[in-house]
């Protein structure tokens, strides 16, 4: 077993339940939780709490329609590093995190180097987006691909098939 591996808590049939009841509906009542899972409430809150304290929950959060709100656009921005260094790698990850639109920031294998997801009212506030950061990152290349349609979009993670 990798050195990972032994620091993910173990997860038995009834935590695995908890997890996906409360990531289909984080507001479900202790009570509500307890019967779906098959515990009474007190050894039903005791495992919320320990998987709280063990870094499996991370937050509890209400999952928001963008176009309801005027976020019309999303786009997954692909950006090669203007080098690898440290300072560079610490520069770009202090420049995406003033961004509010970037709502998704990751570190790829391959070609590309970070891929980011993007999400803003119109193509006007993407170009602003845009512009604005060129200007703050160099960058050897930045290549942007709109959305044309979602079609799956999901915080559930795949718990019933995952083994630990």
């Amino acid at each position: 077993m990798s050195e990972f591996n032994a620091n993910l808590p173990s997860l038995d049939r009834i935590d695995r339940k908890i997890l996906h009841e409360l990531m289909q509906d984080s507001t479900l009542p202790v009570a509500q939780l307890a019967e779906r899972v098959g515990l009474s409430q007190t050894p039903c809150w005791k495992r919320v709490q320990k998987l709280e304290a063990a870094g499996v929950i991370t937050g509890r959060v209400a999952l928001v329609a963008p176009e309801k709100i005027g976020l019309g656009l999303t786009v997954f921005v692909e950006i090669e590093a203007a080098d690898h260094s440290f300072e560079w790698r610490d520069a770009f990850a202090t420049v995406i995190t003033a961004y509010p639109q970037i709502i998704e920031a990751h570190r790829m294998a391959g070609e590309v180097d970070y891929l980011l997801k993007v999400m803003v009212p119109d193509m006007d506030s993407y170009d602003a987006f845009y512009l604005d950061l060129t200007r703050k990152l160099p960058c050897r290349n930045i290549t942007s691909k709109f959305s044309m349609e979602g079609i799956k979009a999901t915080s559930l993670l795949p718990i019933d098939i995952v083994t630990v």
